[in-house]
């Protein structure tokens, strides 16, 4: 009888690191954010995601639907239309990315104020 271990992000194999890594991926941070606001269609929400490709984006929403947090609800209609929305296991990820996101919006200036002294601490140290 195999014993199961409980779920523990910092094990090598669990497979809650996937997760982790699927609802903050760069893309995948913004694409749940963007959806906490509405629904959106995949060029809307490719405008709304600046910067990401048209592959990454289908992929990035392809995983998170697989994960369980987008629900794709393709309408039988000419033209085609495909609306994505949030899960409500995927609002509760959203949530969760999406304050990290604001609170890195918010806090850049002291991480610029770091970054600049580190980097003038590391001239000084190479430059004697």
């Amino acid at each position: 009888m195999s014993v199961s271990k409980a779920p523990d992000v910092n094990r090598q194999m669990c497979p809650s690191r996937v997760v982790l890594e699927h609802v903050t991926s760069r893309w995948g941070v913004l694409v749940l954010a963007a959806l906490l606001e509405r629904s959106y269609r995949f060029s809307e929400l490719r405008r709304t995601v600046g910067g990401v490709s048209e592959k990454m984006l289908a992929q990035t929403l392809r995983t998170l639907e697989r994960d369980g947090f987008v629900h794709r609800d393709a309408k039988p209609v000419i033209p085609p239309r495909v609306d994505y929305t949030l899960t409500e296991l995927g609002k509760e990820a959203a949530e969760q990315v999406w304050g990290l996101a604001r609170w890195t919006e918010r806090r850049l200036d002291a991480v610029n104020d770091a970054r600049e002294t580190y980097d003038a601490r590391r001239q000084v140290g190479h430059s004697g």
